[in-house]
């Protein structure tokens, strides 16, 4: 298996509670080339388990694996692709997305060559000598999806990259990130609050338990030849996946709010028989 996470724990000092368990014995195995993505409530430890595949956190026990090679801090093999976007303002988006090669030696000639390749993919041919003020938010996140791909790593991480983007922007970058990550074959893991966009975009989506962050459920994607999820599969799994969220959710809510959180069901959201006649 290319990425193992093997009885992943993870504590942090809480003034008032002391130690307070964010991940509870994380098992989970991704193959290479998959794209992965983890739903769950807020503060169930999504991000944090991407910030210890990445190195940037340590975990207290159990162990990451890429390719049989333990993770034991940050690396260029793990990109990180954040909610913002991170540029430096004052280089071009050719200059930006040049700077890690520089950095491994690459020659500018080489480097250049490269990252212009990356942002004809992206579709950014246009802007290599724009600064990031003068681009859009996808714009922005498109440069930064290129800086971190022209990189070659063996798995990309991407925490909820689309979060701060209209809905419009959003369906444009989910149609670009696949077709880049069908012809790269990159391994992606991927972190968002949205059913829809993790039923989208993966081959297999993972739903978190509230703190400590266990997994509750797995579901697995399988497209059609022509790599589109049909339309009844997408909204069926949805669905079911935000049923399960729901019991997560509340409990979240009763832990913030106490006896004053009642708990009311979303018809909208509410299981059927299926029959188009069931609720007239």
């Amino acid at each position: 298996m290319y990425l193992t996470i093997d009885g992943i724990e993870k504590n942090f000092a809480h003034e008032e509670k002391g130690q307070v368990k964010v991940l509870d014995n994380i098992q989970l195995e991704v193959e290479k080339g998959q794209f992965v993505s983890i739903v769950g409530p807020s503060g169930c430890g999504k991000s944090t388990l991407l910030y210890l595949i990445a190195g940037l956190e340590k975990a207290d026990k159990g162990e990451i694996c890429i390719e049989g090679e333990k993770v034991t801090d940050a690396g260029p093999d793990r990109v990180v692709v954040f909610q913002e976007a991170g540029l430096f303002p004052w280089l071009t988006v050719l200059d930006n997305v040049t700077y890690g090669l520089l950095l491994k030696g690459m020659t500018k000639t080489e480097a250049q060559d490269k990252a212009k390749d990356m942002l004809k993919m992206v579709h950014l041919s246009n802007y290599i000598n724009a600064y990031p003020h003068q681009l859009s938010g996808g714009m922005k996140q498109r440069v930064s999806i290129a800086r971190a791909l022209v990189m070659e790593p063996a798995v990309l991480l991407m925490d909820e990259p689309f979060a701060a983007l209209d809905e419009q922007t959003r369906m444009v970058l989910h149609h670009e990130l696949l077709e880049i990550w069908r012809k790269t074959k990159v391994t992606i893991f991927f972190i968002t609050h949205n059913i829809r966009e993790a039923v989208l975009l993966s081959e297999k989506v993972i739903v978190f338990e509230t703190r400590p962050g266990k997994i509750k459920s797995t579901h697995t994607i399988k497209t059609s030849t022509d790599g589109i999820t049909p339309n009844d599969v997408t909204f069926h799994l949805e669905k079911l996946i935000l049923a399960e969220l729901q019991g997560e959710i509340e409990k979240v809510l009763k832990e913030e709010m106490g006896d004053d959180y009642i708990f009311e069901t979303d018809p909208l959201h509410r299981i059927t028989s299926g029959d188009m006649g069931s609720n007239i």
